[in-house]
């Protein structure tokens, strides 16, 4: 999972510094949509359930550090140009999907690059196409998932992974796929700012396999 990590910070710090209209008044990016309870409760591993939900996605295939910061570009920009989508406090926060494995190249890395939509989105509006980006409006399907908040750096998350993973098998689960990220607060506008107070949501779809032991 380490290089899953290194190759989405970087990207993810490139994007969130240049997302200028939804900071806020201290500067930093802050989504609305998880509060304070929320968020104080997924500091300890849960199990829960999620619905399947629509998303307005960037595929992106190449080294992260080089195309993530596009691939997030033109996701904010399409996604402000669809009247239907919820802006300022209403949007939501910007995910990542990584499925591939620790051994694939760096070169053959592909990342989704997403962010949810109404159901009543059914076209994508129009926009220059982009060498190595493809768009799509698709279900990010969920149901049972695995969640923990990570508070601090990108580069320090691992030790927050294998926690959560590590309380996914003592439950009886296991996951299905590589990890999902929820960038719920970042860089500042002018910065990277204080990375100790960055506030990521992990999260992995799970599997029931046995009994908890």
């Amino acid at each position: 999972m380490n290089m899953i990590r290194n190759k989405s910070c970087s990207s993810c710090l490139l994007l969130l510094m240049l997302i200028v209209a939804i900071a806020d008044s201290s500067g930093s990016v802050a989504w609305a949509q998880s509060g304070p309870s929320q968020l104080e409760a997924l500091k300890e591993p849960r199990i829960t359930s999620r619905k399947n939900e629509k998303m307005l996605v960037v595929e992106a295939k190449g080294d992260p550090n080089i195309v993530g910061a596009k691939a997030f570009g033109l996701l904010f920009r399409l996604y402000y140009s669809i009247k239907e989508t919820p802006k300022g406090a209403g949007q939501a926060p910007p995910r990542a999907r990584w499925p591939q494995s620790i051994e694939t190249p760096k070169a053959e890395w592909i990342g989704y690059y997403g962010l949810p939509v109404p159901e009543t989105v059914t076209t994508l509006p129009q926009y220059q196409p982009q060498e190595g980006l493809k768009v799509s409006l698709t279900i990010w399907e969920y149901g049972d998932v695995a969640e923990i908040l990570h508070i601090g750096p990108y580069d320090r998350e691992e030790p927050t992974m294998e926690r959560v993973k590590s309380f996914v098998k003592q439950q009886g689960y296991t996951t299905l796929e590589a990890h999902e990220e929820e960038y719920v607060k970042g860089p500042t506008m002018s910065g990277p700012g204080d990375s100790e107070k960055y506030l990521t949501i992990i999260r992995y779809r799970v599997q029931k396999t046995s009994r908890k032991d």
